[in-house]
C-alpha cells in the first residue's frame, strides 16, 4: 500500500483512498490509520459546516470513523468513491444527531411515565363488592331505566343525545334517570346499614 502521498502532504488520489477502504475491510490497521488521519479532520470540518458545535463535531467524527472501520466491507468502489461513502455516513450521522437533539428529554417526574399505584387488596375487595351490589340493584330496575343508565354512563351520551336517539322529550329522560338513581340509592343505602 503506497503511503507516500500522506508523507508528502499531497492529497491521495481516488484509487488510493478506495484501496485504503478495501484494505480496512480486511482489517488492515495501517490502512485504517491512514484513512483516519486523512478523513477525521475533514469529516470534523464538514460537521462544523453543518452547524455541529466543536465538541459534537469531534465526537461524531470519532463515531463516523469507527463506523468506517466496522462497515468497510460494505464499501463498493463501483457504487461510490471512498470520499462519497464516508461523507454520506457523516451526513446521515449528523441527521441522526440532530433528530436526537430535537427529542425532549424524558421527565422522570412525569406522572404518565410512572406505573399505576398498586391498589390495596382491601380496596379491591370493597370495589368488587360495590360493583356486585350495583349490578344486583340494576336487575330490579325497569328495562327502560337500565337502558337509559347504559346510554348515559357506558356510552357516555349526554341527556340531550339520549333524548334525540330515543325520540323522547329531554325532561322525560332526566326524570327517568333521576328515578333510576333514587331506586339504586335506596337499595344500596339499605344494604350498607
Amino acid at each position: 500500500m503506497p503511503d507516500a502521498p500522506f508523507s508528502t502532504g499531497a492529497k491521495p488520489d481516488r484509487a488510493t483512498l478506495n484501496s485504503l477502504v478495501l484494505a480496512t475491510a480486511q482489517r488492515d490497521r495501517q490502512a485504517f490509520a491512514a484513512l483516519f488521519n486523512f478523513y477525521a479532520p475533514r469529516v470534523k470540518a464538514y460537521l462544523l459546516r453543518l452547524n455541529a458545535h466543536d465538541s459534537l463535531a469531534e465526537e461524531l467524527a470519532q463515531e463516523i470513523m469507527l463506523t468506517v472501520w466496522r462497515k468497510a466491507e460494505q464499501f463498493d468502489p463501483d457504487q461510490a468513491s471512498a470520499s462519497t461513502w464516508i461523507f454520506r455516513i457523516a451526513r446521515n450521522r449528523r441527521i441522526d444527531a440532530a433528530r436526537q437533539a430535537n427529542k425532549p428529554a424524558l421527565d422522570g417526574e412525569d406522572p404518565s411515565l410512572r406505573p399505576p399505584d398498586i391498589q390495596p387488596p382491601d380496596d379491591a375487595v370493597h370495589e368488587n363488592d360495590r360493583d356486585d351490589r350495583v349490578r344486583e340493584a340494576m336487575l330490579d330496575l325497569p328495562d327502560e331505566q337500565v337502558a337509559l343508565l347504559r346510554l348515559a354512563f357506558f356510552d357516555g351520551l349526554s341527556h340531550r343525545d339520549i333524548a334525540d336517539q330515543l325520540g323522547m322529550p329531554l325532561g322525560t329522560v332526566k326524570s327517568r334517570l333521576r328515578l333510576a338513581f333514587d331506586k339504586l340509592r335506596r337499595v344500596l343505602d339499605s344494604e350498607t346499614l
